[in-house]
């Protein structure tokens, strides 16, 4: 019912930025604004961390990106983004976009995953 499309990711030195971006495509009668949307990452060898997610407005973050990373939604295009400043090795992970309808704090348990986009920093 919701399809997720990721984009942005790329190679970057520690300390650079990235912006993800995230595209829903809802099927008929659906409609973005009613879904929580989250962003999750994996590295390899480590188990999936929530990294931040968001509501109409309210934000939520882990503590490990707080202050770096930056969450927004724009509704009228069925967007998610995620902007990541001062990156770190660390923040190397498989990023993927969720949706879902319920509770938007972290942690989350989404019903709709994209493909996820690389994001490497390198040292």
């Amino acid at each position: 019912q919701v399809h997720l499309e990721e984009s942005g990711g790329g190679s970057v030195q520690a300390g650079g930025s990235l912006r993800l971006s995230c595209k829903a495509s809802l099927a008929s009668g659906l409609y973005y604004y009613n879904y929580c949307a989250g962003w999750i990452r994996q590295a390899p060898g480590k188990e999936r961390e929530g990294v931040a997610s968001i509501a109409a407005t309210t934000t939520f973050y882990a503590d490990s990106v707080a202050g770096r990373f930056t969450i927004s939604r724009d509704n009228a295009k069925n967007m998610l983004y995620l902007v990541m400043n001062t990156l770190k090795p660390e923040d190397t992970a498989m990023y993927y976009c969720a949706a879902w309808k319920g509770s938007c704090g972290l942690p989350f348990r989404a019903d709709s995953w994209g493909q996820g986009t690389q994001v490497t920093v390198s040292s």
